[in-house]
């Protein structure tokens, strides 16, 4: 029997602040103070941004207007075990990476949290290696077998530390970085003897990791951009928690990530 003080927690949640940059195109972070403490002792501020700001939760309805809410999501589906797998050895831009590379790390079971630790979190803003443009444009991101993958293993959901779920060069950045693009192009051929088209066609697998499985019966849904404490669970099975706001309405969420070490049979 596990005791309180046998638990460690982890954080896997970047900071936020104006500084924190959100995913392409998406409205950062803007905070003002509408009042200081005269005349009545308190400070408050406003702020506005996008959902898709330093780590937060894709909830089903960001590409799916019928879709759940994130106040309908159960805790039971945020907060469950789970393993995070350390991919960092494989690093690259534009790597792509598989369920056997996933697999042949860590025992991922039926109803999993999965967090894959693609090494990209170094990147990051608030990094000493800090390159924006990597983190949002040259990050791993999966094979198309991996949809099928995370639907057999009927996943609650998935969690990256870089800028998308998806391979950058199957989101719209394809079209809004062409020179970035053309690059991709290139490795993919001389690495796969596959065009970028061939490798994530469009639009039948357009953002596949959003639109293939977010609408139900799947709603393997996913968060993005993890980093913190990441590094010190490599390859490990714990409880992991992802908090949002109970956002009725809501898309999706910037959110707390925690992961808890110490469970026994987890």
């Amino acid at each position: 029997m596990s005791k309180w003080e046998d638990i460690k927690m982890y954080d896997l949640s970047i900071p936020i602040g104006v500084s924190t940059p959100p995913w392409p195109t998406y409205e950062p972070l803007q905070v003002k103070y509408f009042k200081r403490l005269a005349p009545n002792g308190a400070n408050g501020q406003l702020l506005t941004h996008s959902n898709h700001l330093g780590t937060h939760l894709d909830g089903p309805r960001h590409f799916d207007t019928a879709g759940r809410d994130i106040a309908a999501l159960e805790l039971e589906k945020l907060v469950a075990p789970g393993v995070i797998v350390d991919l960092s050895d494989q690093a690259e831009d534009w790597g792509i990476y598989t369920p056997e590379d996933i697999e042949k790390r860590v025992e991922v079971k039926e109803g999993d949290i999965l967090i894959i630790n693609t090494g990209y979190h170094k990147y990051g803003f608030d990094q000493p290696e800090a390159d924006e443009r990597r983190y949002m444009l040259r990050h791993p991101g999966p094979c198309l077998e991996f949809i099928d993958w995370v639907r057999e293993k009927k996943l609650k959901w998935v969690g990256v530390d870089c800028g998308s779920a998806d391979h950058p060069m199957n989101t719209k950045i394809r079209d809004w970085e062409p020179m970035e693009a053309e690059k991709c192009d290139k490795l993919f051929r001389e690495k796969y003897g596959k065009s970028l088209n061939e490798i994530y066609p469009w639009p039948e697998h357009y953002q596949a990791m959003h639109f293939e499985l977010f609408i139900q019966p799947y709603e393997a849904i996913h968060a993005e951009c993890l980093g913190g404490e990441i590094d010190k669970l490599s390859n490990k099975r714990v409880i992991i928690g992802c908090f949002p706001w109970k956002f009725q309405d809501g898309e999706s969420c910037i959110s707390r990530i925690v992961a808890f070490d110490g469970f026994e049979n987890v």
